[in-house]
């Protein structure tokens, strides 16, 4: 059976393979632009007939142009949609995983060749992956005004709105509404973390998977100079109404400008190195608290919590020149200085890395400052707090034809989906897989499974004596504890990470 009978009317997927079945590109808002622009996501309207869902839906206003996906062209407007695939097309209650695309809240998309939910689907989960509000549309500070409210966290407000359209609609694909677990990477497993403490996404999942967790968070301060910036770029007013003027391809093109002119200027702080405009607003409304503080304070000790990160987060976004190079010992003690780091911590990984240049130590500290130790301290203050939570670290590396391919930001990914052999993973991954790939992919896969439907994805739960860690990688898995001398000098650091 290929056709289902949503809240809103009838669609139709297809066989994506024997035992899966895809249905791609269903509204589960209405379009968030015209009069509906930086508002709250409203209602999908209902359709008559039977719609065609054989297709991912249009991608939300960006310029990246990701190996694999679908570009952004300006006019696309239905970009609130979910996905969805089911290996029990006539009926069940089988766990369900909502998966939350990264990209630096900035790129990126549910259609993206990683993400593809068959192999996961037949592992015994429905699996929804969801498009939502990125750059300036999700995440942009509209400055209060007369007239329509223009809340912050609009992308963060759309993932919602995409949780309340499992919970109505996913019995109909099989699903068990009351068995949901919500995942993502990166920004998107950020976005994870925001919603455990969000008032609005309370009891719409009872379990989260958050790989490689972004640090940042924004003050209001922060993010209302940022709109000023971008605001300047566009030349619009940094008003509701001038912002309201500038179409959506403006302020891309006005954001990247200003990302632009930070990577020049050596000079500009913390966001030379990673000028990330955009990140989760610390609003006291849609977002009360940052994850960290909440998570510490017993927030969210009833959602089971899943935590992984790679062992060389940063040295992938070295490698597509997405970060600043940062080569000598003079260039390195002013990153330092900009973003506050601890005394001693530089010198730390120095020790602990004596033969490594200065590259390799830099990106080292980065990685662990934006995404390793961030992540390591939400399992553990979710721990702490009462909640059961996981952790693990992906440590799988190979030789590719460009070289050493390490155990760098993304590449678990497409192990956990089991999604390894398409030609536009080859760069993350290293090449066509090796049968010990293929095995650890099954591993991964199985673990996620058994997660989202038992909330034990096989091994021990942080304690409160000590962190220990799952290892993935090709050599057979290990139960490891990052060391502690490196972890022991991010002691007097501050999180989250708030820039600029």
């Amino acid at each position: 059976m290929e056709i289902f009978t949503t809240k809103n009317g009838v669609v139709q997927g297809f066989r994506a393979s024997d035992d899966v079945v895809a249905v791609l590109g269903i509204p589960y808002a209405a379009p968030p632009f015209g009069v509906n622009r930086f508002r709250e996501p409203l209602p999908a309207q209902a359709w008559t007939g039977i719609r065609d869902c054989t297709a991912f839906g249009p991608i939300a206003p960006q310029s990246a142009q990701l190996p694999g996906a679908p570009a952004w062209s300006p006019g696309d407007e239905d970009i609130l949609t979910v996905n969805v695939w089911t290996p029990a097309p006539d009926g069940g209650r089988l766990p369900v995983l909502v998966w939350i695309h990264g990209g630096a809240y900035t790129f990126g998309s549910s259609a993206q060749p990683d993400f593809d939910g068959t192999v996961l689907a037949r592992a015994g989960l429905v699996v929804v992956t969801l498009n939502y509000r990125i750059g300036f549309e999700g995440f942009g500070h509209v400055p209060a005004g007369e007239g329509l409210a223009h809340p912050d966290n609009r992308g963060l407000l759309d993932q919602v709105a995409a949780l309340r359209w499992v919970r109505e609609n996913i019995a109909a694909f099989g699903g068990d509404p009351a068995n949901v677990t919500v995942a993502g990477h990166s920004s998107g497993a950020a976005s994870v973390a925001c919603l455990m403490v969000m008032d609005r996404a309370r009891g719409l999942f009872r379990r989260a998977i958050a790989h490689s967790v972004a640090s940042p968070c924004y003050t209001l301060d922060i993010a209302a100079a940022t709109t000023r910036e971008v605001a300047a770029a566009a030349g619009c007013p940094a008003t509701p109404e001038g912002l309201t003027s500038a179409t959506p391809e403006v302020l891309v093109i006005a954001s990247d400008q200003v990302v632009d002119d930070y990577r020049r200027d050596p000079a500009s702080g913390s966001r030379h190195y990673d000028p990330s405009l955009y990140a989760p607003v610390l609003d006291g409304d849609v977002l009360p608290t940052d994850p960290l503080t909440g998570m510490a304070a017993g927030a969210t000790r009833e959602v089971d919590l899943l935590v992984c990160h790679t062992t060389e987060e940063y040295w992938l976004l070295d490698a597509v020149g997405s970060s600043a190079k940062i080569i000598t010992d003079e260039q390195l003690a002013p990153f330092a200085e900009d973003f506050g780091l601890p005394d001693g911590l530089v010198a730390g990984y120095r020790a602990a890395m004596p033969h490594a240049p200065v590259l390799d130590v830099y990106l080292a500290v980065f990685g662990d400052l934006l995404f390793g130790e961030f992540s390591n301290r939400l399992a553990e203050s979710h721990a702490q707090a009462g909640g059961r939570a996981f952790l693990s670290r992906f440590d799988r590396r190979r030789s590719g034809p460009q070289g050493v391919v390490r155990a760098w930001h993304c590449a678990d990914i497409p192990f956990a989906f089991g999604n390894l052999d398409s030609d536009c993973l080859a760069f993350l991954i290293g090449g066509a897989p090796t049968s010990a790939d293929r095995e650890l992919a099954r591993r991964m896969v199985r673990a996620w499974a058994d997660f989202a439907a038992t909330g034990n994805p096989g091994w021990p739960s942080v304690n409160g004596s000590s962190t220990q860690a799952k290892i993935w990688n090709t050599d057979g898995d290990a139960n490891d504890d990052k060391p502690a001398a490196l972890r022991a000098l991010w002691a007097e650091a501050d999180f989250p990470v708030l820039l600029p």
